[in-house]
């Protein structure tokens, strides 16, 4: 048994963060109804074509899921609604701001009507608030939350590849609505979720708020260097590629001298003694770690790093992430059905195998609208009314 197996969710969702926290509640077995509008459906469904014709992003967010479509501004589908959510365990949007009130859906209507109800509402920066009904999305919010400013390098800020802003609003959303369904195991009693995506940024930006409290200087732009400790980040071996490389204390640091780049000597340079020397000094460093690997290559590096037992990686591209040799051994690689056929899909983090994480199909827009209007007692020729009327 799957640890959320007949748990239902309810999702009122598009772009991201929304789908990405249903989608992992999915894995852990919950039923998954997605709510999309009759005709377009979620955005995201049309942000690509890179996947066989369908989005890279909507195929990772939406495995394991019903769609059903419905008008949301017509009273049938309102009825449709609350009939979805009458044994529903959770509810989750992230609609614009207000959407929901407008609606009479926000959890304020929905407590007494529904009182094991759990309602999960994301957005960019919270219900209330002077900035409540701002517009937000991912690369607004890494810029908002201040993670901009210590991105980058000289001057030029650079956003995070993937949207990290989302993932974090998802991934607090999901951890809020497991204890929430863990308290109402005890209480009986669902829970209101208000998740920011400012807020959830913002905390993980906590470390370089720290480091520039009361005033101090904020972490530099230090592209993929580290920006407090070195050296930490990329440096060019004698065949040009990249290799990725992290010391984190003084025993490493003298290791690293003997080992790796062969200078001992540098144990004892006053420029180099600590960290913060190592910080303050790092363009003088940089250029001898860069002579000394100038005559390696990248495999070699490697090796020297590995006996020194320095920490390190490649910098991988992306075909050399699909084809990843640790990934391969630990059988990390499942398929997934789409409307466009079997695609890979990474099994879940954390999920065992032998555990059969729930890896079910993307669904196709409105794929399920009738199967779950049969389940919610409406009759072919309601079904029928419905689509006539457009409120399916």
């Amino acid at each position: 048994m799957r640890p959320l197996e007949g748990i239902k969710v309810v999702a009122f969702e598009h772009a991201i963060a929304a789908p990405f926290c249903t989608r992992q509640l999915g894995d852990l077995g919950a039923r998954v109804i997605k709510v999309e509008r009759p005709g377009t459906g979620d955005f995201a469904r049309n942000y690509d074509e890179r996947v066989s014709g369908l989005a890279s992003h909507f195929v990772w967010t939406n495995r394991s899921k019903e769609s059903i479509t419905l008008d949301v501004k017509q009273p049938a589908a309102i009825e449709v609604m609350h009939k979805l959510l009458a044994d529903a365990d959770v509810f989750v949007q992230n609609l614009a701001p207000g959407a929901t009130q407008r609606l009479g859906l926000d959890y304020e209507a929905l407590r007494e009507r529904y009182p094991r109800l759990i309602v999960c509402d994301i957005s960019g920066y919270g219900l209330d608030g002077p900035l409540r009904d701002k517009k937000a999305y991912d690369l607004l919010i890494q810029s908002e939350s201040g993670f901009l400013s210590i991105t980058g390098a000289d001057g030029q800020p650079a956003k995070a590849g993937c949207s990290i802003a989302d993932i974090a609003a998802g991934m607090y959303g999901y951890t809020n609505i497991l204890a929430a369904l863990i308290e109402r195991g005890r209480t009986g009693r669902g829970r209101h979720i208000d998740i920011s995506m400012l807020e959830s940024m913002v905390e993980w930006m906590s470390y370089p708020l720290y480091y520039a409290i009361d005033g101090q200087t904020a972490p530099r732009q230090t592209g993929a260097s580290h920006a407090t400790i070195f050296p930490y980040g990329p440096f060019k071996a004698g065949d040009g590629k990249i290799v990725m490389l992290g010391l984190q204390n003084e025993r490493e640091w003298k290791i690293f001298c003997e080992i790796v780049i062969r200078r001992p000597e540098l144990t004892l340079d006053a420029r180099f003694n600590s960290n913060s020397r190592r910080v303050e000094n790092r363009e003088d460093l940089a250029q001898i770690i860069a002579h000394a690997f100038s005559t390696l290559t990248a495999s070699q590096v490697i090796d020297r790093l590995e006996e020194a037992g320095i920490a390190n990686a490649r910098m991988n591209d992306m075909h050399a992430v699909w084809t990843h040799e640790q990934l391969a051994a630990r059988r990390r690689w499942t398929q997934v059905r789409t409307p466009a056929g079997d695609i890979p899909a990474l099994c879940p983090p954390g999920i065992d195998l032998a555990d059969d994480p729930r890896m079910d199909p993307v669904p196709a827009l409105g794929q399920h609208t009738d199967p779950i209007l049969l389940e919610l007692g409406y009759s072919a020729h309601q079904i029928g009314r419905l689509r006539e009327t457009g409120a399916v």
